[in-house]
């Protein structure tokens, strides 16, 4: 049976406390049935490869690039901070308070 990574009391990506987080799977889940995603990584990868994110920082990374470029480029924590624009928008949102949910629109 696989272990997904337990719920941590913050968001993975703005650090803020947050009651509700969501889980963003680094491998889309979407793209799991692709052969190519299924010979660059095992079935296990895909599933337990997540992160735990508040609503607006999981908002920004689907805005950001193709489901296809965060699972082929962007599958790591550290490989997501490099893209510029959700770099800017989660260093904007870091400071805000536990409920704060950004208007529509914001990236950065």
């Amino acid at each position: 049976m696989l272990k997904l990574p337990p719920q941590p009391d913050r968001c993975e990506l703005c650090e803020r406390p947050v009651a509700k987080l969501t889980r963003h799977h680094l491998i889309p889940r979407r793209l799991h049935s692709k052969k190519r995603f299924q010979k660059l990584f095992t079935r296990d990868d895909m599933i337990t490869r997540t992160l735990w994110v508040c609503r607006p920082c999981h908002n920004a990374i689907h805005g950001t690039c193709s489901e296809y470029e965060l699972g082929m480029h962007y599958n790591t924590r550290d490989k997501l901070m490099q893209l510029d624009d959700l770099r800017t928008f989660v260093d904007w949102l870091r400071d805000k308070p536990e409920g704060f949910v950004p208007k529509r629109g914001r990236r950065g």
